[in-house]
């Protein structure tokens, strides 16, 4: 049996575009349709960027032209993103959470740079200075909240508001926790699919009680996935900090993950780049520091980005028996660590007071005076 362009159009307007409500043909989104014996060429754009968006309708099309015109057609389907451009007053993305004020995804485009070491310190720094601050741990498949702040074995009760059933967030050192960490066992693998982790995702944000918080920090897993795409869609991102080390080979993916915030189709503003295991400094000789790493790499690429620069962090012994021991390591007073996660979370919080045009004046004042940042005009 020939295919035919006509009957392969006649098939392609059954199917709905989900963001316009009308078919494939009706709305535009197919570009080009090409017919070779029985292999069939078809472009489609989309607005969704997500991989889940892609491969769903991919398998429409395929199911559709195998099921009405030929069980054995060879489909190849070319989707392109083509997504609606914000308006400057649109906001960035998702529906604001009822009692957070400020959302900052913590990020690095490559693991084993300490950025959840990172994300807990400036957590209980900012508790510490008298803000209400909440961790989501985000990483799916390696959380780590749960050893860091001494919660293993832990879970969340369930918590009834208005008559509905929400998690009730775990607290430890003044910082509300969720992770996907307490509802698995310490050596149970989490072996997901990108849509499956974004679902169990979404549940953690949104089924949660979080109450009311000046900071929520999302400790978002390495790379650049389905994940981070999730984060950025479904919550609205105050901004998003990079963490790496100055090692140039961490620098590489440092870029990456600025890349990805800076997209068309994302639009988050980067607080800045914090520069962690900066330098060596032994307990026995406190002045002196060993660039172990490198010197100023992650410094260099705020300049060259031209993004703010929040500060470098000593690679100490310390910072690492702290988090296997479940204490972050800025909880000890008048140390060389304490000091150091408090100029970072102090020129944080001036970031996030300065690009936080909706937060409200007063909210603002406050933050100032308790995390001591520089008064923004």
């Amino acid at each position: 049996m020939k295919i035919s362009k006509e009957s392969v159009i006649n098939v392609l307007k059954t199917i709905i575009n989900p963001e316009s409500g009308e078919d494939l043909i009706t709305s535009g989104r197919v570009t080009n349709i090409q017919i070779f014996g029985d292999q069939i060429d078809i472009d489609v754009k989309i607005n969704n960027p997500s991989l889940q968006a892609r491969n769903k309708m991919e398998g429409e099309i395929r199911k559709a032209i195998h099921s009405k015109i030929q069980a054995k057609a060879k489909i190849r389907t070319n989707i392109k993103v083509n997504p609606s451009k914000p308006s400057a007053s649109q906001p960035i993305k998702g529906q604001p959470i009822l009692g957070i004020e400020s959302i900052i995804a913590i990020a690095s485009g490559k693991g084993g740079v300490g950025k959840s070491t990172v994300t807990a310190n400036i957590a209980v720094t900012l508790a510490k200075m008298g803000l209400k601050v909440g961790v989501l741990d985000a990483d799916i498949y390696g959380p780590s909240m749960p050893q860091m702040f001494d919660l293993e074995g832990e879970r969340p009760l369930a918590r009834e508001i208005d008559g509905k059933s929400k998690m009730q967030p775990l607290e430890s050192y003044g910082v509300k926790i969720l992770s996907i960490g307490f509802f698995t066992k310490p050596d149970q693998a989490v072996i997901w699919r990108g849509p499956m982790a974004s679902k169990a995702l979404n549940q953690l944000i949104f089924d949660a009680a979080w109450g009311e918080l000046d900071f929520l920090l999302i400790d978002l897993p390495p790379g650049t996935g389905d994940i981070h795409l999730s984060i950025v869609q479904s919550l609205p991102i105050t901004g998003a900090v990079v963490v790496s080390t100055p090692q140039q080979i961490a620098l590489v993916d440092a870029r990456k993950g600025i890349a990805m915030f800076q997209q068309e189709t994302i639009q988050i503003p980067i607080l800045g780049i914090i520069e962690n295991m900066a330098y060596f400094t032994p307990e026995e000789l406190p002045d002196s520091k060993y660039y172990i790493f490198g010197k100023d790499g992650a410094k260099d690429l705020s300049e060259s980005k031209k993004i703010p620069f929040l500060g470098s962090l000593p690679l100490m012994q310390t910072v690492r028996e702290a988090a296997d021991y479940g204490r972050p390591a800025a909880l000890q007073d008048d140390s060389l660590v304490a000091d150091s996660f408090i100029s970072v979370t102090q020129e944080l919080a001036y970031q996030v007071i300065k690009r936080n045009k909706s937060l409200p004046p007063t909210k603002a004042v406050e933050i100032t005076n308790m995390t001591g940042c520089s008064a923004v005009n």
